[in-house]
Formats: C-alpha cells, sequence, structure tokens
C-alpha cells in the first residue's frame, strides 16, 4: 500500500545573518520590499528585522537593473510587498548566495500523513513530497510519521528494514520514497 506524506511550511524560514547592532544571529522576513530608482537604473532589497533588537536590515533582490529589462508582473509584485515573492526570494539560491545567507527552518514546518491511521502491514510504501526546498533529516520524518524513536528507526536502517534509493543520513530537501518491512 502507497501512502504519501507531504512536508508543508508553516510559516517563512529566519534568516541566518548576523545583526549589526546587537550581535544576534536571526532575522525575521517583515514582508516588505524597498524599490529605489536612479535614473534608469533600479534597486531593490527585501527587509528583514532582527528578531532580538527590531532592527532592519536589507537583503539586496536586484541591483542597478535597467527597468526595461525587468519583467513588469516582477515590478507589481514588489511595489505590492507580495508575500508570495517573499517566499520565493528566501528560497532562491541566487539571492541567498549574493547576499551570504542560510535559512534556519526549526519550527517552520509539518509533516502531514494524511490521517493518524498506519496499518499495521508487512510492507508500506511511503513517498514524501516537498512542498518547498526544507532540509529535513529523513530518519526524522520517518520517526515522526510512523510514530517511532529515531533509534529504532536508525536500527531498522541498519537491520535493512527500512530502504530507500537515496540516503537516509543526512538532510533532503527533494522528494523520496521508503518501504517500511515489519
Amino acid at each position: 500500500m502507497l501512502k504519501n506524506w507531504a512536508v508543508v511550511p508553516t510559516r517563512l524560514p529566519l534568516v541566518l545573518r548576523r545583526c549589526h547592532t546587537c550581535a544576534s544571529e536571526r532575522f525575521r522576513a517583515s514582508g516588505k520590499f524597498r524599490v529605489n530608482a536612479n535614473h534608469r537604473l533600479l534597486d531593490a532589497w527585501l527587509l528583514v528585522l532582527c528578531v532580538a533588537c527590531g532592527e532592519t536590515a536589507k537583503l539586496t533582490v536586484l541591483e542597478r537593473i535597467n527597468v526595461r529589462s525587468i519583467r513588469p508582473e516582477l515590478l507589481d509584485r514588489l511595489h505590492a510587498n507580495d508575500a508570495g515573492l517573499t517566499a520565493e526570494l528566501l528560497q532562491d539560491p541566487a539571492v541567498r548566495h549574493r547576499n551570504r545567507i542560510a535559512l534556519d527552518w526549526d519550527g517552520a514546518w509539518r509533516l502531514d500523513t494524511g490521517g493518524p491511521d498506519h496499518p499495521d502491514r508487512e510492507v508500506i510504501d511511503v513517498s514524501v513530497r516537498f512542498a518547498a526546498r526544507i532540509p529535513v533529516r529523513p530518519v526524522r520524518l520517518i520517526a515522526e510519521g510512523c510514530r517511532l524513536p529515531r533509534a529504532e528507526v536508525e536500527r531498522l536502517i541498519t537491520r535493512g528494514s527500512l530502504v530507500s534509493a537515496v540516503r537516509l543520513s543526512g538532510r533532503l530537501s527533494g522528494d523520496f520514497t521508503f518501504t517500511l518491512k515489519r
């Protein structure tokens, strides 16, 4: 029997970056953008707030881009402070690399197993889908979804009762499947 699980974000992740005012390491996205035009060149920033002191920092989204080369719908979304655009930009690897930031997903996602019933079958096939690129340890997902301790999941992997085409150690942020043999 194939079960479908989904890893779903519940809020925006925190931005890991050092605050220049209080030396805190975490910022939250304000959901607001600042757009500045200098003749025909445009700059755009995503504003983030320090969780400790509230200081505002800017994450560069666009830098010295000719206005005509920007898609009109992107410009409209920037001016409208689109929350969906905030989520998209935080997950964009180019934006994260340009601003030298990382994301903290702790407490910002949930596992949807499709219901509380887990049949006691000999073999269970599970397909795990990610709604966003959330780096999570598969052992943690399997333990939470099957209501098992993590140590038990590790033992099942070692015994060969829990198998997958992907490596179950480390972190994953992409879809995978696994089979649990009891």
